[in-house]
């Protein structure tokens, strides 16, 4: 296992579970600390972990050779993103054990985010489609940004066949996501995109691998919804619609943290947030002559560490995965029960239709409706860099 000296000295520093009734939430999964913390453990441990990695190729053949003090938030993409992958081609009951063979989807998913160029997710390919958004290489990210670059990124991934939506405007709309999971054509954006050197070795899928998922009537949906939840801090009463979302057995979670500071909230306890932190520096993993690759640095193996959910950087970006029609439509109920729970304000709005204000549904309107105050709080904050108008 190769580990850096930063690695082996953080690991001592992160705390057990606490011992407590409350539940743990685990993306849509409930445990029991008394009775079920191996299974906690483990699945955590199966999450895939995104950190800082150093010398790596030199990305566009003579930039940074590591990500170290600017990736984070990439990498936290990168992990939100792996997760999508990993419940598409692996199902969301995959366990990884250390030592254990793992299956060829297995390493084609992990092998999508390695640090190459030729990888679908890359460090590299994030970090390059960026320049498009206005981010120089080398330049802290934001949630909505990393959004809006994975989207673009997956229209070349033909193997995972996904349709991702990103809901703007704190709405999602139920019409755009149908039209578009529905769809028999390929995303709106991708011939306007530069192709992607492909290399078999190392994204190595069947020429015919795709044409049955092109042809169901339901492309798996990857949902991503940038929010901010508060000005400076996050509202309290966002805090409760918050911890249902990792409640729901959809959820991907959530990319957020502390200003630039970027962390993977994978679930709750109490009012702790449970994450994944990427500011961990190791060595860059090459890919064997075979496409498998020594593994064990892009799990982690100690217990994930925990924060006060009331620290929270409002600016943050929620994900979903829904596998077919069904699991979108038990998505939609799931909100609209939770807008009845008193108490808790809801965090975006679910409607059937676009808005007539809307000009573009990818597009983030920052004029606010005059009869929505609140949007003001949500939205107005000229210095976040986050809620820029990005158009694809």
């Amino acid at each position: 296992f190769l580990a850096t000296l930063t690695y082996d000295t953080l690991r001592f520093e992160y705390e057990d579970f606490p011992e407590t009734k409350e539940p743990v939430w685990i993306l849509g999964r409930k445990y029991s600390v008394f009775t079920e913390k191996d299974e906690i453990l483990l699945d955590v441990t199966s999450r895939l972990w995104f950190t800082y990695r150093k010398n790596f190729p030199a990305i566009g053949g003579t930039g940074p050779t590591s990500d170290t003090g600017w990736g984070c938030m990439l990498r936290c993409g990168q992990m939100i993103f792996a997760q999508a992958l990993v419940c598409r081609h692996l199902g969301r009951e995959w366990r990884w054990m250390k030592g254990k063979r793992q299956t060829d989807n297995y390493f084609n998913v992990l092998n999508a985010f390695i640090d190459k160029k030729d990888s679908y997710y890359s460090i590299h390919q994030i970090a390059q489609m960026g320049v498009g958004e206005g981010k120089s290489i080398g330049q802290w990210y934001g949630p909505n940004t990393v959004a809006q670059v994975l989207k673009k990124l997956a229209t070349f991934d033909t193997w995972s066949s996904l349709a991702v939506h990103i809901a703007m405007d704190n709405t999602v709309v139920m019409e755009e996501i149908r039209r578009l999971c529905q769809s028999n054509f390929p995303c709106a954006g991708a011939a306007a995109c530069p192709s992607v050197e492909s290399n078999v070795l190392y994204n190595g899928y069947p020429e015919d691998v795709g044409v049955r998922d092109r042809l169901s009537l339901w492309k798996p949906l990857v949902l991503l919804i940038p929010l901010r939840l508060g000005l400076t801090e996050i509202n309290e009463a966002y805090i409760e619609t918050l911890k249902h979302c990792f409640m729901m057995p959809q959820s991907l979670g959530v990319i957020g943290g502390k200003p630039n500071s970027a962390h993977y909230f994978i679930g709750y306890v109490g009012e702790e947030l449970i994450y994944l932190d990427p500011h961990t520096t190791q060595p860059a993993v090459e890919p064997g002559d075979s496409g498998c690759l020594a593994d064990e640095s892009f799990h982690c193996q100690h217990p994930p560490c925990r924060m006060s959910i009331a620290e929270l950087d409002p600016s943050i970006a929620v994900g979903f995965f829904c596998n077919t029609e069904g699991d979108f439509n038990d998505w939609c109920q799931q909100i609209r029960k939770m807008s009845l729970v008193r108490g808790a304000l809801p965090m975006f709005e679910l409607v059937e239709r676009q808005p007539s204000h809307f000009s573009n549904p990818d597009v983030l309107n920052l004029t606010p409706d005059s009869s929505d105050a609140d949007r003001l709080e949500r939205f107005f904050d000229s210095e976040d860099e986050d809620f820029e108008i990005l158009s694809l």
